[in-house]
């Protein structure tokens, strides 16, 4: 069964991942990855955004709609969907993704480390603070799969997200910070790839010139996603996607189809030959 590392940068605009990510843009122009413009749904806040990025619906189906949504994900998710193959899962994340898919709401005392067979996501390193450094998120995920080896892992830093609103997304702090994860990156991506790993890498929305996020402007909408991986061909897709695309791709890449319920098949361009052939319509 595929192996896949879905990288979750929270925060993270189009316009600046495409100016400076320099490593990631490297693995573009050395026809080893690709970059699509994501549109980002509405509402434009983390909880609903995850909820969508791991189900492959919208707010009005999977019903989380704010940030204060304390209660497990309703609907389907990667994770269960890797579960019910009997495939390893593991998160490096903040507390939110630990109470969309394990429990909630989180309890930071127990609930920082996590170990148990039974949840959707079975072995979890979790952080609670918005300043948590990325490197020690980075070497969170490491230890998690070097040790479990994991068919699904997903790394989740804030720390891009924490800058954009204390400065501003236009912000000389908030593109310091993008540039950092991207060399962060450099140093592990080229691993991930020689042990033979899917990589996804995307955001849940970007960021305003004020720092906010939550409504309805390009800087709030429009993110990257980044997909290092033989089933596409490498290159700049100019051309929208859904968000609600993402997950039927992951899902694609671990080999997951014959377990895809229906809220995975509600964006059209869930069938293999329009997810694998994005390159159709550049």
């Amino acid at each position: 069964m595929s192996r896949l590392i879905f990288i979750l940068l929270d925060g993270l605009r189009y316009d600046v991942a495409l100016s400076s990510m320099g490593f990631l843009n490297h693995l573009i122009e050395a026809d080893k990855a690709a970059l699509y413009l994501v549109k980002a749904e509405l509402p434009t806040l983390s909880r609903p955004g995850y909820a969508t990025l791991f189900s492959g619906t919208n707010s009005s189906i999977h019903e989380i709609t704010t940030n204060t949504y304390l209660k497990p994900s309703p609907v389907p998710s990667l994770f269960h969907l890797a579960r019910e193959k009997n495939l390893r899962t593991a998160a490096a994340a903040y507390s939110w993704i630990s109470e969309l898919y394990n429990r909630a709401p989180f309890n930071p005392l127990t609930e920082r480390e996590q170990e148990n067979e039974e949840n959707p996501i079975q072995f979890g390193r979790f952080y609670f603070e918005d300043s948590y450094p990325c490197t020690h998120l980075f070497a969170d995920a490491e230890s998690l799969r070097k040790k479990y080896d994991p068919h699904l892992l997903l790394i989740h830093p804030m720390s891009i997200d924490f800058k954009g609103h204390l400065y501003g997304g236009d912000s000389k702090e908030y593109q310091q910070e993008v540039m950092f994860v991207d060399s962060l990156l450099a140093s592990l991506i080229p691993v991930w790839c020689r042990e033979g790993y899917h990589i996804i890498i995307t955001s849940d929305h970007g960021m305003d010139e004020k720092g906010m996020h939550g409504g309805n402007t390009l800087k709030e909408r429009q993110v990257p996603l980044f997909t290092i991986t033989p089933l596409i061909e490498a290159g700049y897709y100019r051309h929208e996607i859904p968000q609600t695309a993402i997950a039927p791709l992951a899902a694609r890449m671990m080999q997951l189809e014959n377990v895809m319920p229906l809220p995975f098949k509600t964006w059209p361009g869930w069938q293999e030959e329009k997810i694998v052939a994005f390159k159709k319509a550049r």
